[in-house]
């Protein structure tokens, strides 16, 4: 925590109530640059609030070098959806879906990608290890904790890489080294400094976390990190672990880090923020303000508890607020959208229509005032443009004769890309399918499509065959099902309360998951009554939680398709640990 006298740099715009601003001044003492600064106080805390800062990143090398004033420093983007984002219940992924979001993230021009958590199960070390030889543009990380096995293991995992990091981790907050850990402080330096030499036995580029650094003694916190920064740590990262801080409150920790490590000018300081309270976005940011130069986050904000810091509202923050940040990221934004679908479709966490930036009304007006607005000059309500994130404006309807060509150009136009011939000729199939089902097919039908013949192709033990289903008034629901498991044949009957009861029991009669329904949702994918239902099933078994995802426009069939598909999840994860064993 700041404490008394503390001199700490505050990068938030709306400074609280209680902070009284007091003067002006505009000289750097310690780097001897000319400034612009606002002194103010917080209680007894004097703060400092540096509006233009210039140190330039090496992203390649982690390293940080002096550019000019009027440049525009470069904030890397750490994200950590695959694994961090995982480890919110239910988003379990299996490699091949690791590798197809890694691969989105590299298209979108993500700096770092953090791969898994490799120690914790063989399926985490070999997506990990699969991400790793997959990606090329984008540096891949792997986290470890700061012991032998974890560092080796990490270092195994990324041998692979064109560019690889590793994140080890220890913790620093006095509740966390006598309770958790059982370690005095001196103890924790000097296991932290050893992770980091281990580390880069494997490569040079080492990033090191202080776990729970918003609850961690500052002088404390500051010798940490000079120490691991003297052992080659070459991007320190600050995670508000429990979302426990304010905007202001950790903008100026990460200014007082800055000011009072004496080699900090030697790392790249990066924030890694937890939603708790809601302010993972806004406590990012107050610490960019504040000299920051990598934000973890993942997308959709998806992450255990209430969530991490949302990519997408990380970087269109900055782009769109360039008065107010001296730095700028390098992501291709337009390719925003098919990530966040992707990330929904393969988790089955559905975003929420009020979601910023890619929410289904993010961009929706439906005032007459707004509408006469937009209408005149879209700027008058509009802060972005939708085409800046990846939202079409070519509303191209296909239907049952549009051909190979025409479906292959629109997935391209959406930014989906399939892996494989045989992929694209199973999503074509599938398309043909639906084309004699549904009049007009939306962008968001052939989204829901390929997501659904991604997920069979990486879950295909248990397969639907067929499903009738009998329910009339006054007599109990009836449902004959036919599947394979592992290429054989099997059939199931059982009844229910509904319909969907019905099938999902008969699903169990020839399944046996032993698993427990925790949620089942419905959603329209679009308007019209021939819309398709995308449904989203969850199913826990033994503490280990998944959700599966199926769509059609029989809401019965897609039903069945999503418990199946949890099913295969349940049956696939059998041998994986769950990774919920971090918690940075």
């Amino acid at each position: 925590m700041l404490t008394s006298g503390l001199s700490a740099i505050l990068a938030y715009d709306e400074i609280a109530a209680t902070c009284r601003i007091q003067g002006r001044a505009s000289i750097d003492a310690r780097h001897g640059h000319f400034r612009d600064w606002t002194f103010g106080t917080i209680g007894c805390i004097t703060a400092v609030v540096p509006i233009a800062y210039n140190e330039r990143l090496d992203a390649t090398a982690g390293n940080a070098q002096r550019s000019s004033m009027t440049a525009k420093d470069h904030l890397i983007i750490f994200d950590t959806t695959l694994r961090d984002g995982e480890q919110s219940p239910g988003a379990s992924m299996t490699r091949d879906e690791k590798v197809r979001i890694a691969k989105a993230l590299e298209r979108m021009r993500v700096d770092v990608i953090e791969a898994g958590f490799p120690i914790a199960s063989p399926g985490d070390f070999e997506a990990v290890k699969a991400v790793a030889e997959a990606v090329k543009d984008s540096r891949v990380c792997g986290l470890a904790r700061a012991l032998d096995q974890d560092l080796d293991r990490a270092g195994e995992a990324l041998a692979g890489a064109n560019a690889g990091r590793i994140h080890t981790f220890i913790a620093t907050s006095p509740i966390h080294m006598e309770k958790k850990l059982r370690m005095t402080p001196d103890q924790v330096l000097e296991q932290a400094v050893y992770a980091v030499r281990r580390a880069r036995r494997y490569t040079d580029d080492v990033e090191f976390s202080p776990e729970d650094a918003g609850r961690s003694e500052i002088d404390f916190l500051c010798r940490v990190i000079e120490a691991v920064i003297d052992a080659g740590a070459g991007t320190v990262n600050i995670p508000d672990t429990v979302g426990y801080n304010i905007p202001d409150q950790f903008g100026g920790l990460i200014g007082a880090l800055r000011e009072r490590v004496p080699n900090a000018d030697k790392a790249v300081f990066s924030v890694h923020c937890h939603n708790d309270l809601g302010l993972a976005v806004a406590n990012s940011l107050a610490a960019v303000r504040n000299g920051a130069r990598q934000v973890e986050c993942t997308i959709n904000g998806l992450g255990e508890r209430a969530g991490n810091a949302a990519l997408e509202e990380i970087v269109m923050t900055v782009r769109t607020r360039q008065d107010l940040f001296d730095c700028e990221t390098r992501l291709d934004t337009t390719q925003i959208m098919n990530c966040s679908r992707l990330v929904s479709g393969i988790t089955g966490f559905a975003v929420q229509p009020n979601k910023a930036v890619v929410g289904a009304n993010a961009f929706a007006h439906e005032s007459g005032i707004h509408q006469d607005g937009v209408l005149k000059n879209r700027e008058t309500y509009e802060i972005m443009r939708a085409q800046d994130v990846g939202w079409s404006e070519n509303r191209m309807v296909l239907g049952k004769h549009s051909g190979r060509n025409a479906f292959r150009a629109r997935l391209q136009e959406l930014g989906v890309v399939l892996n494989s011939e045989e992929e694209v000729n199973a999503a074509f199939s599938r398309f043909k399918d639906l084309a004699d089902k549904k009049h007009e097919i939306f962008d968001e039908d052939l989204q829901a499509l390929v997501t659904d013949t991604t997920l069979d192709a990486a879950n295909e033990r248990v397969k639907l065959v067929s499903i009738r289903v009998c329910s009339e008034t006054g007599e109990v629901p009836t449902a004959d099902l036919v599947l394979t498991i592992d290429g054989i044949e099997r059939t199931g009957t059982a009844t229910g309360g509904g319909p969907v009861d019905a099938t999902f029991k008969a699903v169990e009669t020839i399944v046996e998951s032993g698993t427990t329904l925790k949620l089942y949702s419905v959603n329209a994918i679009t308007s019209g009554t021939d819309a398709q239902g995308e449904v989203t099933v969850r199913l826990e078994k033994g503490g280990r939680i998944v959700n599966g995802q199926g769509a059609d426009t029989d809401i019965i069939i897609a039903s069945a398709k999503a418990y199946i598909n949890a099913c295969n999840k349940i049956l696939h994860s059998a041998e994986r640990a769950h990774p919920q064993i971090a918690e940075v």
